[in-house]
C-alpha cells in the first residue's frame, strides 16, 4: 500500500497537469474567424487601449497607412519586380473601403495602420527547420490609436507570386473590425 500511494499521487498530478496543458494551448489553436484558419495567423488585442475608437476611425475612413516591404536577401526575390508598396497601399485602401461605414464620431483622431510585407527568404541559413520554409511570406500589421498599440496581427501568405495578398489583407481588416462585436 505504501508503494501504491506515491504512484497514485504521481498519476493524478500528471493527469491534472496534462489537462491544464491541453486547455492552455487550445486557445492558441482556435481561430476566431474562418479566414484566420486558412494560413498561420496570430493576433493580439491590447484591451487596455482605445480599441473601439480605433475601429470606428477605420470604419469612417479616418486612417493613416505606414508601410514597408522586406524582400528576400539571400535568395532571388519572387516579388521584387511585381509587388510595389504603392500597389499594396492601394489594395489595403480598397479593402478598407469594403468595410467602411458612416459612423458619427466626436473624435478626429486617426488610426495608424503600420504594416509590412515580409518575403520568406528560404536560403537564409538562420532558418531553423524546413517548416520555416513552407510559407511564401507574411503580413504584419500594427493598429495604433492615440499613440497606443491596440491590435496586432500576423498572417502568412502562401503563394510565391503573392497572389493571395488581397485575401490575407481582407482577413486582417475583418479580424480587426470584428473585435468590436466581441
Amino acid at each position: 500500500m505504501k508503494k501504491v500511494l506515491p504512484i497514485l499521487i504521481i498519476v493524478v498530478f500528471s493527469v491534472i497537469f496534462y489537462e491544464i496543458y491541453i486547455e492552455s494551448t487550445k486557445s492558441l489553436k482556435i481561430k476566431r474567424l474562418d479566414c484566420q484558419a486558412k494560413t498561420t495567423t496570430f493576433e493580439r488585442v491590447f484591451a487596455e487601449g482605445p480599441v473601439t475608437q480605433g475601429i470606428d476611425a477605420l470604419l469612417s475612413k479616418n486612417y493613416i497607412i505606414k508601410s514597408n516591404i522586406e524582400y528576400s536577401k539571400y535568395m532571388k526575390s519572387n516579388i521584387k519586380e511585381t509587388i510595389f508598396i504603392e500597389d499594396l497601399d492601394q489594395l489595403l485602401s480598397s479593402t478598407i473601403e469594403k468595410y467602411s461605414k458612416q459612423i458619427q464620431t466626436n473624435d478626429d483622431k486617426k488610426v495608424v495602420i503600420d504594416y509590412y510585407l515580409y518575403e520568406n527568404d528560404k536560403e537564409d541559413t538562420s532558418k531553423k527547420n524546413d517548416k520555416a520554409k513552407e510559407y511564401a511570406g507574411y503580413l504584419m500589421f500594427d493598429f495604433k490609436y492615440d499613440n497606443k498599440l491596440i491590435y496586432k496581427i500576423q498572417t502568412d501568405y502562401s503563394f510565391i507570386d503573392a497572389s493571395d495578398i488581397d485575401e490575407r489583407m481582407d482577413c486582417v481588416i475583418e479580424s480587426f473590425t470584428s473585435i468590436k462585436g466581441k
